[in-house]
């Protein structure tokens, strides 16, 4: 269709990244983005806390597929706080991963399984859900986005009027 189109359309995780931390622009320019996600009713019931260095491998611990987070160079954690929303998680993840795309970041969504735990570990406030993160780092000449299998055709996910 067009070249934005697709940037949006090709976006891919990566899980390798070079051994070498984020530039502290490259790291404002994607907290930017999440910054300005937008949120329902403009509540922005949210903060992001960015880990680095020897508390990616403690953060690790939260979830069970986290080596994306032990390799990278930075893990935003997203923090979605009393009267926030999944929805709205959600979309603030992408706008990490699609504002660390457009600057030639590699990024990889994480689950952290142990929330209560995660939640302890971060400091952050009762009832808040500490459950998603996004990895990042400049990814490793080797990387190779992960493809299993495409994805489902039209037909079977695009319903019209009803189900």
């Amino acid at each position: 269709m067009n070249e934005r189109y697709d940037f949006i359309v090709k976006l891919r995780a990566i899980r390798d990244y070079e051994d070498r931390g984020l530039s502290e622009p490259d790291l404002e320019a994607i907290l930017e983005a999440a910054r300005w996600t937008g949120s329902s009713k403009n509540r922005q019931n949210w903060s992001f806390v960015v880990i680095t260095g020897e508390g990616l491998d403690g953060l690790a611990e939260h979830g069970d597929f986290t080596q994306p987070i032990r390799d990278s160079a930075a893990t935003i954690v997203l923090v979605q706080e009393a009267g926030g929303n999944m929805f709205d998680i959600g979309r603030a993840a992408q706008n990490i991963m699609l504002a660390a795309k457009a600057i030639e970041v590699a990024s990889c969504p994480i689950t952290l399984h142990r929330d209560a735990d995660a939640r302890e570990f971060l400091g952050a406030p009762s009832g808040s859900v500490t459950r998603y993160a996004v990895a990042l780092g400049y990814p490793a000449p080797t990387a190779v986005p992960r493809r299993f299998g495409g994805r489902r055709s039209a037909q079977s996910v695009v319903h019209y009027d009803r189900y």
